[in-house]
């Protein structure tokens, strides 16, 4: 009985901050450096539209596949539009500081979510951290006995010096360095068709020195069974870690092909990253970064291949 009358008063409540909501609607901008091809932006965009339709306010979203000048201008439109507030990547480290800058000098909260970038003057970071990530991977193969000292690792990344990987090489470094472990880090584009033809490329030419591969980005990642299957290559035969936002990969992970990804929580960061700037609106300061992320195997892959959507 309890509980039916506090669950009741509960629903009143909804009711009355949804209809204040929907009288004062306000308009947020989500502002991303990613593509839309990308699996996991998928994610990351349901997010926002689920955090729009559940509060009534407008998100206005926009992709920049990688083009800082172009993202640089998507925030300076939102400034000089009144936004509300900005949920922004940050496509180069460093990149964002001045556009940042004038956000916080028009009086309108900016958080940065996904890649975070210390040097512009944030409200707050809603992601993972991707130092701690890029050490995960590497602390994973050395642990688990898939590299030793003097080995090679491959790491192919969609769009070279980006904030992402550059955070992520660092953590990697941290690990690798004292063992005397090298790799490389290669160019393999935002178009998925480009992406296998590159990587089945690179495996063809350096099989014989690719003791693993760390995979900095989701359509990397996602693409290893294509990749396997046409190089010739065997499930588990070249140990892989790296990001695993998408379908591709959760069921890469169960078959095999990928031995642990990386799950960044990407619908639940963009709606909590625009959670913050409303509550930063109504007067409420975050005061702290939410980090989100989490490593799985096979075991657990399932639970992931459900969020998003698997069967």
């Amino acid at each position: 009985m309890l509980r039916r009358t506090f669950l009741g008063a509960t629903a009143v409540l909804a009711l009355g901050a949804g209809l204040a909501a929907a009288q004062d609607a306000k308009t947020y901008y989500w502002i991303s450096h990613g593509g839309p091809a990308d699996p996991v932006w998928t994610y990351f965009l349901q997010g926002a539209e689920t955090w729009a339709a559940q509060t009534g306010n407008t998100v206005n979203t926009s992709f920049h596949s990688g083009d800082v000048p172009s993202q640089q201008e998507a925030v300076r439109a939102a400034i000089a539009a009144g936004a509300d507030g900005i949920c922004s990547t940050s496509p180069d480290p460093g990149s964002m500081v001045e556009v940042v800058s004038e956000a916080r000098a028009a009086g309108i909260p900016i958080v940065n979510f996904n890649t975070p970038d210390a040097a512009p003057d944030w409200n707050a970071y809603v992601g993972g951290d991707l130092l701690y990530v890029g050490r995960s991977w590497a602390q994973y193969l050395v642990d688990n006995g898939h590299v030793k000292e003097g080995d090679f690792v491959w790491m192919p990344v969609e769009v070279p010096g980006a904030s992402y990987g550059v955070e992520e090489e660092k953590g990697i470094a941290e690990v690798f360095t004292p063992l005397n472990i090298t790799w490389e880090i290669t160019d393999a584009t935002l178009d998925q068709a480009e992406i296998i033809t590159r990587m089945t490329d690179y495996v063809t030419a350096n099989r014989d020195r690719i003791s693993a591969m760390i995979g900095l980005g989701d359509m990397v990642t996602g693409s290893v069974q294509r990749v396997w299957e046409q190089a010739g290559v065997q499930p588990g035969e070249i140990p892989v870690v790296g990001w695993g936002n998408s379908l591709d990969t959760t069921q890469e992970v169960m078959d095999g092909y990928v031995m642990a990804g990386m799950w960044q929580d990407p619908q639940a960061t963009s709606y909590m990253c625009l959670s913050v700037l409303m509550m930063e609106g109504d007067g409420i300061p975050v005061g702290f970064d939410i980090i989100t992320g989490a490593l799985y195997e096979k075991d657990t892959a399932m639970v992931y291949h459900k969020i998003m959507g698997g069967n």
